[in-house]
């Protein structure tokens, strides 16, 4: 069922394209710029602020016994982690995330399409140098 769905997703442009044109992965290896270190900073701090945050409402309002604490402070919270995130994700470049998705949606693809059609590597083939 798994290898059916993904044939069918195979046929759109966005895997076709993937599939056929494998992304540089060089970019990745640039030294980023403090942009990028604050972009990631903030996504990292979107985790801390979401979760976490909106269980300290919960313990609260269990505290308390007033449950419009985490009815209101919950999804505030988790708007702003949200709203955190995407400023970050923003700063730290698109370019890298399709870069990486990219990457992901052909090995991906790769694993599920191609697994049973290819032959398993001969000694002296792959990135050891074989043994």
């Amino acid at each position: 069922m798994i290898r059916k769905i993904a044939e069918r997703l195979a046929r759109t442009d966005y895997v076709r394209d993937a599939l056929e044109h494998p992304p540089d992965l060089r970019d990745i290896r640039r030294k980023p710029s403090p942009r990028v270190w604050v972009g990631l900073f903030l996504v990292g701090l979107s985790y801390i602020i979401g979760w976490p945050a909106v269980a300290v409402f919960g313990v609260l309002a269990a505290w308390f016994r007033e449950p419009l604490i985490v009815a209101v402070g919950g999804p505030l919270t988790y708007g702003l982690s949200h709203l955190v995130f995407l400023t970050g994700a923003w700063l730290a470049g698109a370019q890298y995330v399709r870069l990486l998705m990219k990457h992901a949606t052909r090995r991906a693809f790769e694993k599920i399409l191609f697994r049973n059609t290819r032959t398993s590597p001969k000694a002296g083939d792959g990135r050891n140098g074989g043994a």
